[in-house]
């Protein structure tokens, strides 16, 4: 039976109206999933007051809070289509992503401000209504506080459900340009109810999330939340102390980090005034979790739960569980219950036991495709399998080790960061004969960018590819390191030979 996704949170409203859905530690604020779903109701029907109509897209570029989560549902509810927005991309970087979509609205936080104002006086989006929250809007801008109040308790709804979008989220390509993601009522009810048959989510579990919303691992659990009848502690942005104050004060039950939040965390660690005795488990993602990190919160009485995603399968592929932590770690375990994952090798043949090859993975949480990008979604899903790029290893009990990643994809803090996109942008300057970009280890980060150049000008400096590249790349993109050389290996059909590149520099970055 097909489903409308932003129809669960009326009816856990329903099922459990005190039920505290959502509580901010920045602003004091705590909502019932009465109150949070009356909020999405009213958000709901000032958009369609607004001519939102079913397909619409809304662009979100809010910082996390109740107004992501009752917006997000609420335009689920009219058969509107969200779409999340990176709020650390500079204004170039949304410019792109607001047009290819093509959002008719965009609500955006107060901080965002100057950034939808270049966007407003730049005049090349789609966009006809502006909505700010908090603060003075500028003139012609809509306040998000007002449109909320003036807006009708009614019940919204529509008759979107099933194999209508609900959500494009974009992931930066390996052309440098990101692709939308689409996600459809139907793909985000498979993927709840695939992580709800995994994981140990319980209702009545009182989440922490200080991941932004605008990441499919982030998101998945939110909705996983509603879904299930878990309270969220949500952080407006990651703070490792604040969040062991959370963990005690809210007597937080599980949580989900990147390992770089994780090793944050275990810094700050002080067992004199930290009690995590509430804490069964957190779940990390979006890189291998160091054994020794694992040991160190088996040393506090806390599991850690690897997770492996993409946003092409709505979050979930793999997971391991506490029984396995241990003595399989370094794994990120078993396909979750709805989904079948294979690792095969180049003629698409099963990998033996622990013989590297590429991740598929199949299941009906899968996405729909790529906006407006057939060519890529043929590439990506074949005979429903879809081809993460992503290197690993499968023992003979099914459980999945990742070994290397996506097209020398790398990970900073937990933001995906394509090399293709940062060489495009170095190649741009007329300095510049040749660039390719890797990842080199980082204390802070996990890893951060370096560029590897040739140069058209014997006079470029690195200081002046640094400043060059300010403005045009989001800070988390930014190259910490630059090397000169005369030449970048390549292979015949000229691919970067970004491993040599590795193993000819390879040497922490500077912080």
């Amino acid at each position: 039976m097909s489903q409308n996704v932003g129809q669960f949170l009326a009816r856990r409203a329903y099922r459990d109206p005190r039920l505290e859905a959502t509580y901010e530690p920045s602003s004091g604020r705590r909502f019932t999933y009465a109150e949070l779903n009356e909020r999405s109701d009213k958000i709901a029907n000032a958009l369609v007051d607004l001519g939102v109509a079913k397909g619409d897209r809304v662009g979100l570029l809010l910082m996390n809070g109740a107004e992501f989560v009752e917006s997000f549902f609420g335009a689920g509810k009219i058969g509107a289509v969200n779409v999340p927005l990176n709020w650390r991309l500079v204004p170039d970087e949304l410019e792109f992503i607001l047009t290819d979509s093509g959002c008719t609205a965009l609500m955006f936080s107060a901080e965002f401000a100057e950034a939808a104002a270049e966007l407003r006086q730049r005049g090349t989006t789609p966009i006809e209504h502006w909505i700010q929250l908090e603060g003075e809007p500028a003139d012609g801008v809509l306040s998000y506080d007002e449109i909320l109040a003036a807006g009708s308790s009614e019940p919204a709804s529509s008759d979107a459900q099933g194999s209508d979008m609900l959500f494009i989220m974009y992931t930066s390509g390996t052309t440098g340009l990101p692709k939308g993601v689409i996600h459809t009522h139907d793909t985000v009810m498979w993927a709840l109810l695939t992580i709800s048959a995994t994981s140990d989510f319980r209702k009545g579990d009182r989440f922490l999330n200080s991941l932004p919303m605008f990441h499919v691992g982030a998101l998945s659990p939110v909705l996983g939340c509603v879904y299930g009848g878990v309270s969220m502690s949500i952080l407006k942005a990651f703070d490792p102390t604040l969040s062991w104050q959370v963990i005690k004060d809210e007597q937080i039950t599980t949580s989900l980090m990147v390992p770089a939040m994780l090793q944050f965390m275990a810094a700050t660690f002080n067992p004199e005034e930290h009690d995590v005795s509430s804490l069964r488990w957190v779940m990390s993602g979006a890189a291998p979790v160091p054994v020794s990190l694992i040991n160190t919160y088996l040393a506090m009485d806390i599991e850690i739960q690897q997770v492996y995603g993409l946003t092409e399968t709505g979050g979930p592929a793999c997971l391991i569980m506490a029984d396995d932590a241990v003595n399989k770690a370094g794994s990120t375990g078993k396909a979750f219950y709805f989904t079948e994952v294979r690792v095969v090798d180049e003629d698409g043949n099963d990998c033996a036991p622990g013989e590297p090859g590429e991740v598929l993975v199949k299941g009906p949480h899968i996405m729909e495709g790529y906006w407006n990008r057939p060519d890529a979604t043929a590439e990506a899903i074949v005979d429903g399998w879809l081809h993460t790029g992503d290197i690993a290893t499968m023992d003979d009990e099914g459980f999945v080790t990742i070994v290397d990643r996506v097209k020398d994809m790398l990970i900073s803090g937990g933001e995906n960061v394509y090399p293709a996109e940062i060489e495009n942008v170095l190649l741009s300057n007329d300095k510049v004969a040749d660039a390719g970009v890797i990842g080199i280890p980082s204390d802070k980060w996990g890893e951060s960018p370096l560029a590897v150049i040739v140069r058209k000008d014997d006079g470029l400096e690195a200081d002046e590819l640094l400043a060059y590249c300010k403005g045009k790349l989001a800070p988390f993109k930014t190259i910490k390191a630059v090397e000169f050389v005369d030449e970048i290996p390549r292979n015949p059909s000229g691919k970067i030979l970004k491993r040599e590149l590795r193993e000819q520099f390879n040497y922490n970055a500077p912080e």
